[in-house]
Protein backbone atom coordinates (compact mmCIF):
# COMPACT_ATOMS: atom_id res chain seq x y z
CA UNK A 1 0.00 0.00 0.00
CA UNK A 2 1.24 3.36 -0.77
CA UNK A 3 0.05 6.58 1.37
CA UNK A 4 2.75 8.60 1.63
CA UNK A 5 2.42 10.26 -1.79
CA UNK A 6 0.94 14.04 -1.18
CA UNK A 7 -2.40 13.05 -2.35
CA UNK A 8 -2.86 10.38 -0.22
CA UNK A 9 -1.85 12.19 3.11
CA UNK A 10 -4.64 14.52 2.06
CA UNK A 11 -7.02 12.14 2.18
CA UNK A 12 -6.28 10.58 5.62
CA UNK A 13 -6.76 12.40 9.01
CA UNK A 14 -3.18 12.85 9.85
CA UNK A 15 -1.09 13.27 12.99
CA UNK A 16 2.75 14.73 12.42
CA UNK A 17 4.88 14.51 14.76
CA UNK A 18 7.80 16.50 13.82
CA UNK A 19 8.68 18.82 16.40
CA UNK A 20 7.46 16.79 19.13
CA UNK A 21 9.90 15.92 22.14
CA UNK A 22 10.42 12.16 22.84
CA UNK A 23 8.62 12.71 26.40
CA UNK A 24 5.67 14.18 24.63
CA UNK A 25 4.60 11.37 22.28
CA UNK A 26 2.38 9.59 24.54
CA UNK A 27 0.38 12.11 25.58
CA UNK A 28 0.28 13.62 22.01
CA UNK A 29 -0.36 10.21 20.30
CA UNK A 30 -2.99 9.21 23.20
CA UNK A 31 -4.87 12.33 22.79
CA UNK A 32 -5.17 12.41 19.24
CA UNK A 33 -6.49 9.03 18.46
CA UNK A 34 -8.77 9.12 21.28
CA UNK A 35 -10.43 12.25 19.64
CA UNK A 36 -10.41 11.56 16.32
CA UNK A 37 -10.71 7.61 16.53
CA UNK A 38 -13.91 7.93 14.20
CA UNK A 39 -12.33 9.43 11.54
CA UNK A 40 -9.60 6.02 11.27
CA UNK A 41 -7.75 5.00 9.00
CA UNK A 42 -5.39 7.82 11.01
CA UNK A 43 -1.88 8.37 9.10
CA UNK A 44 1.19 9.05 12.13
CA UNK A 45 4.14 10.71 10.42
CA UNK A 46 6.95 9.89 12.61
CA UNK A 47 9.77 10.74 10.69
CA UNK A 48 13.10 8.80 9.39
CA UNK A 49 13.61 8.64 14.30
CA UNK A 50 13.71 4.57 14.30
CA UNK A 51 12.96 6.05 18.25
CA UNK A 52 10.03 7.89 17.40
CA UNK A 53 8.67 5.05 15.48
CA UNK A 54 9.18 2.61 18.63
CA UNK A 55 7.38 4.90 21.42
CA UNK A 56 4.23 5.42 18.96
CA UNK A 57 3.85 1.89 18.39
CA UNK A 58 4.41 1.04 22.45
CA UNK A 59 0.96 3.97 22.74
CA UNK A 60 -0.55 1.78 20.21
CA UNK A 61 0.17 -1.50 21.78
CA UNK A 62 -0.89 0.15 25.13
CA UNK A 63 -4.09 1.45 24.14
CA UNK A 64 -4.74 -2.11 21.65
CA UNK A 65 -5.36 -0.19 18.33
CA UNK A 66 -4.75 -1.79 14.65
CA UNK A 67 -2.08 -0.45 12.97
CA UNK A 68 0.73 -0.81 10.37
CA UNK A 69 4.44 0.27 10.43
CA UNK A 70 5.18 1.43 7.25
CA UNK A 71 7.97 0.36 5.13
CA UNK A 72 9.93 1.27 1.93
CA UNK A 73 8.34 4.28 0.48
CA UNK A 74 6.32 4.14 3.58
CA UNK A 75 9.03 3.80 6.23
CA UNK A 76 8.29 6.84 9.17
CA UNK A 77 4.70 6.65 9.23
CA UNK A 78 2.36 4.28 10.64
CA UNK A 79 -1.50 3.95 9.22
CA UNK A 80 -3.55 3.23 12.38
CA UNK A 81 -6.48 1.14 11.41
CA UNK A 82 -8.39 1.17 14.55
CA UNK A 83 -8.63 2.52 18.22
Amino acid sequence: MVWKSQSLIMKFNTLDLHGIKHAEVKIEVENYLYLNQEDCPILIICGNSQKMISLVEEVLIDIKSGFEIGSGNNYGTIMVRSV
